[in-house]
């Protein structure tokens, strides 16, 4: 593994999901992830929403889109990244500002989103598992994030 402390491990219950943590793109939003990933913060929360050919978002507590973590929201991001297949990158209100826990993962491509929405890593192995969790908006069996780990610390 080229840089375990910038590698995050989802383990889903649909699969392993390996992603490239991207601190030169996102340095804020990347140390928010593994600071929630290190405290457990993102084991057992669901993907609540996961629309085909655009992206699963995952990474709210309460399971409805409208939760996050009690630490202070994130000061945007944005960068060039594309959002493209295997781009994970936060979501947020319409208060550029307001990014938290929650984030997504692009399933194709989603370039109307790039510039305004800060990517900070992206899938380099396992988006099969990401393809396999439960559509919907909520799904009615949500796929979940059974634990979350820097790869420097498992």
């Amino acid at each position: 593994m080229a840089d375990a402390e910038n590698t995050l491990i989802l383990t889903l219950d649909t699969g392993t999901v390996t992603i490239r943590l991207r601190p030169d793109l996102a340095p804020g939003h990347v140390e928010r992830i593994k600071e929630l990933a290190r405290e457990g913060f993102y084991d057992g929360v669901v993907f609540h929403r996961v629309i085909p050919g655009f992206m699963a978002q995952g990474g709210d507590p309460t399971g409805t889109g409208m939760g996050g973590s009690k630490k202070p929201d994130l000061k945007a991001e944005f960068n060039r990244e594309p959002h493209v297949r295997g781009v994970c990158s936060m979501a947020r209100s319409s208060n550029p500002n307001s990014a938290n826990s929650q984030f997504f993962i692009c399933f194709d491509d989603a370039t109307f989103l790039d510039g305004q929405y800060t990517a900070w890593g992206e899938v380099i192995d396992g988006m099969e598992a990401v393809d396999a969790l439960p559509k919907g908006e909520p799904p009615r069996t949500p796929g979940k994030i059974v634990s979350a780990r820097v790869a420097a610390d498992v």
